[in-house]
């Protein structure tokens, strides 16, 4: 649609036109249930005579009026944009509309509880939604305040940015809540929720003595499962740990975490409102890596208070800097500041693990990526904006040094507040803090893409004593940068006593080029393991010697410390997806020691990774048996772990998931009947779903089972898992109603397209998806052009085919041969795809080779 792809050439033209001074947005959401009403006056400053355009995703507009005069709406507005002719050196500008709600998690999201019909209304606007709610200056660097007044339904609670203040009565059951104005804020953080939520209550005291309230909002139905207490003692450890670090107040007046349905992403960092997804909320036994995960994600929206909120990007081209930051400080906090003392095993484990596979991508960038529109940014929400960059900020905390780092962040907090800044700004507040030339470092880490491989060079004589050690570093030829990296190198034994592999020696140096030596080894006994990038300090793929990899083979499963082990199974991992190692040699690590290991993100990466190795990587003559077997020793871990732990838990999902047999599936049957008992499993609700899902894929359930789980259970978590389980009854007309509902019909909410889709991907027979991946190409284009971002991207990696063989690598290049220039963002995700596939199909050569 012409004007919906903001380009960084119109808004840098804009930017430089305009100063923009208030919105007030007056909504009614009384009017309806498709559209609400929206009256919004904006006041501006241009230069005399220019014209420019605000952005408005419209339904219709009733009147527009500039500076007193009336514009026609049929000459000055297109449903996307509304020009605005003739400016003067002060401008008021008044939009009377009618906007639409989604059901898409974009702008403002309406939903209503299958529970007790109750209306909940959200919005979501990064990157670009705020003007499918209020026409605005859609662009970070055009901050303002704005002030929203809201007419709802006088039952609801209405939550926005600043306190919620006392409605006053609207007639008819309704009232309006005039919320004051907020401080300057870029118009994506601005938010509204509405509906009748249930909340419970706090506060705590900041460092500048103001009291800061605190609420913890859910659905009425939802809210019995809402442990609050925990969401609390997480957000104050992180306030405090938080306001210490940066010598900064935390900047606005409340602070409200909002549970909402149907979201999108783990949450959003809306100033003073945050929103997160409703899977956060635990209404049955979550793993340990789950209730980390959401510790992670609290803190990391708090983070943005300050990077992100306080101080924002100019552009989208520094979306790393947000992302990143947040990312790094939420472990930091983790790590220092609450119970989960290892967090950075879980960022070992979790968030390198998906930079090292996104950074792999034909579609990799730089950290700083090259952003020309919104198109560009929309899809660059990826492991290098997140987890990279990271990473990245780690090794350059080990570079400067912490307390240096922090004090870089302080005065950038300080000189920047309220205002935009770019990366320079911020790496010339570190330099001065600690005295290090940057400019090197930042472009090579920055600003160049790819991930440099270490590997140890160590010599040792008959008497087992080190005789040169070096570290030689490596690139790949696309990305053949070589960069600085501080590191640690840690000596492991065995100890004789315990069995278990301890550290006896570390190291920490500064590696940079093609081979460091390192003298001061020399001499020393040489271990039984050698851990390149000890502790994690660096991001790099890193390489096991000869005698390092025997000792890791026969112990992994005896690191004392979770972290080394993470860093290892990683390794191992590396070996497979790079088709270096055969897959089967990984399934046989990952199930003769993921029984043992006791980090919860260690255990569910590893078995997310053994389902896309037993799925894709293995030879296809030894899948079905190779696959088979796994499940059965799933099972037997799933028996011997110890009754009610964690690993009991995640080992029946991960069998429940891999059961194909009829003996199989007859276990899985038996669990959710009763009939099966493992001693400390409790069946609870959604574990009964996977189970059911399970059996559904394996054709032991039909759509009217499916429906009759639903009805006891007509909930949105039921709603979605019964989504994904008729979608995977393994018949041609259960996978062709998904077909039809997805890429035709197009009228799921996102939740529950995205479960179907899941559920359509599952398949034990190839055939049955076959006729489809023609199909899919001939369908993605038109659906990426014409759906909203959200749900485009969802079906165009989602639906994408995974029959791991080399014609579906040929159809997609076929198709990229042919794609228009102006969908960058689907070639994108196509590129994507056909690499996953490339890669199981090089993966399986390997693994072949192994078995001949």
């Amino acid at each position: 649609m012409p004007g919906k792809n903001l380009t960084r050439q119109e808004a840098a033209e804009r930017a430089q036109l305009l100063e923009v001074d208030s919105y007030d947005v007056v909504l009614d959401l009384t009017t309806g249930d498709s559209t609400f009403h929206t009256t919004t006056t904006v006041k501006f400053k241009a230069k005399p005579g220019a014209s420019t355009f605000i952005d408005a995703f419209t339904a219709s507009v009733n009147s527009i009026q500039l500076n007193g005069r009336d514009l026609d709406p049929a000459e000055v507005a297109d449903g996307v944009r509304i020009q605005l002719p003739e400016l003067a050196a002060h401008n008021e500008l008044t939009v009377d509309a009618q906007m639409f709600y989604t059901n898409t998690g974009e702008g403002l999201h309406r939903f209503v509880d299958p529970v007790d019909g109750e209306v909940y209304l959200y919005s979501q606007f990064e990157v670009a939604d705020t003007r499918r709610m209020f026409p605005v200056f859609e662009q970070p660097d055009l901050k303002s305040r704005f002030t929203f007044t809201v007419t709802a339904p006088e039952h609801w609670q209405v939550v926005s940015n600043q306190p919620t203040p006392e409605p006053t009565a609207a007639g008819e059951g309704s009232a309006t809540w005039a919320f004051g104005a907020t401080p300057l804020l870029p118009p994506y953080i601005t938010a509204l929720v509405a509906g009748p939520y249930a909340a419970v209550r706090d506060q705590l005291t900041s460092t500048d003595g103001r009291t800061i309230a605190l609420g913890v909002f859910a659905r009425q139905s939802l809210m019995e499962h809402v442990d609050s207490e925990e969401i609390f003692e997480i957000t104050k450890r992180g306030f405090e740990f938080y306001e210490s670090q940066f010598d900064s107040p935390y900047p606005f007046e409340k602070y409200d975490q909002l549970f909402v349905p149907q979201f999108n992403a783990g949450a959003m960092e809306n100033a003073g409102c945050v929103t997160f997804v409703e899977a956060y909320v635990f209404r049955s036994r979550p793993t340990q890596a789950r209730v980390e995960r959401r510790a992670t994600t609290i803190l990391h929206e708090l983070a943005h208070m300050w990077f992100g909120n306080l101080v924002t990007m100019r552009w989208w081209n520094d979306l790393w800097l947000n992302e990143s930051f947040a990312e790094y400080a939420s472990t930091l906090a983790q790590a220092q500041a609450t119970r989960y003392t290892n967090a950075w095993t879980t960022f070992a484990a979790m968030e390198k693990s998906w930079a090292f596979e996104q950074d792999q991508l034909p579609t990799t960038h730089p950290v700083k990526a090259e952003i020309n529109d919104l198109e560009d940014v929309l899809v660059n929400f990826d492991g290098i904006t997140y987890a990279k960059g990271a990473s990245v900020l780690k090794q350059l905390v080990a570079w400067v040094g912490q307390e240096q780092f922090m004090a870089g962040l302080r005065t950038y907090f300080t000189q920047y507040g309220w205002a935009n800044a770019e990366l320079s700004d911020l790496m010339a507040e570190l330099e001065a803090a600690s005295g290090r030339d940057l400019k090197d470092w930042t472009a090579r880490w920055l600003e160049t893409a790819g991930v440099n491989t270490l590997s140890p060079d160590c010599v040792r004589n008959d008497d087992n004593i080190i005789t040169s050690f070096a570290i030689e570093q490596t690139a790949t030829e696309d990305y053949p940068t070589l960069r600085p990296h501080r590191l640690a190198i840690g000596f492991y034994d065995v100890d004789d006593a315990t069995g278990q592999l301890i550290r006896n020696h570390r190291v920490e140096i500064d590696v940079d080029g093609p081979r460091t030596e390192v003298p001061e080894l020399i001499g020393l006994e040489a271990p039984d393991l050698v851990l390149v990038n000890d502790d994690d300090l660096a991001y790099t793929k890193i390489r096991l010697d000869e005698y390092s990899q025997d000792t890791a083979t026969e112990h992994l499963k005896d690191f004392a410390e979770s972290l080394p082990r993470a860093l290892v199974w990683q390794a191992a991992w590396d070996g497979v997806h790079d088709a270096a190692a055969p897959a089967r040699g990984y399934v046989q690590t990952v199930l003769n020691n993921v029984g043992a290991e006791t980090d919860s993100t260690t255990v569910l990466v590893q078995l997310r990774q053994l389902d896309t190795v037993l799925d894709s990587y293995i030879a296809a003559e030894d899948r079905e048996a190779i696959d088979v077997d796994a499940a059965e020793r799933l099972w037997h871990l799933a028996q011997a772990a110890e009754p009610g732990s964690d690993n009991q838990l995640q080992f029946v999902r991960a069998y429940a998931r891999r059961a194909r047999t009829a003996e199989q599936l007859e276990r899985v049957d038996g669990l959710d009947s009763g009939e099966l008992l493992l001693d400390g499993l409790e069946i609870d609700t959604d574990l009964r779903w996977a189970l059911l899902i399970s059996l559904a894929a394996g054709g032991r359930v039909d759509s009217a089972g499916v429906e009759a789980a639903l009805e006891r259970d007509n909930t949105e978590h039921g709603a979605i898992a019964a989504s994904q389980a008729r979608a995977a009854i393994p018949t041609a007309e259960a996978k062709a109603a998904v077909w039809h509902a997805v890429m035709e019909e197009g009228s799921m909410p996102n939740s529950l397209q995205e479960a179907a889709i899941a559920g359509f991907q599952q398949a034990p027979d190839d055939d049955l998806l076959a006729p489809y991946a023609e199909r899919y190409f001939q369908a993605v284009t038109g659906i990426y052009r014409e759906r909203s971002h959200e749900i485009a991207e969802q079906i165009a990696v989602g639906m994408f085919p995974r029959h791991p063989v080399q014609a579906t690598v040929d159809a997609a290049d076929e198709f990229l041969a042919q794609l228009p220039g102006d969908l960058n963002g689907l070639r994108r995700l196509v590129l994507e795809g056909r690499d996953r596939v490339a890669r199981a199909v090089a993966a399986q050569a390997v693994d072949a080779k192994a078995q001949a």
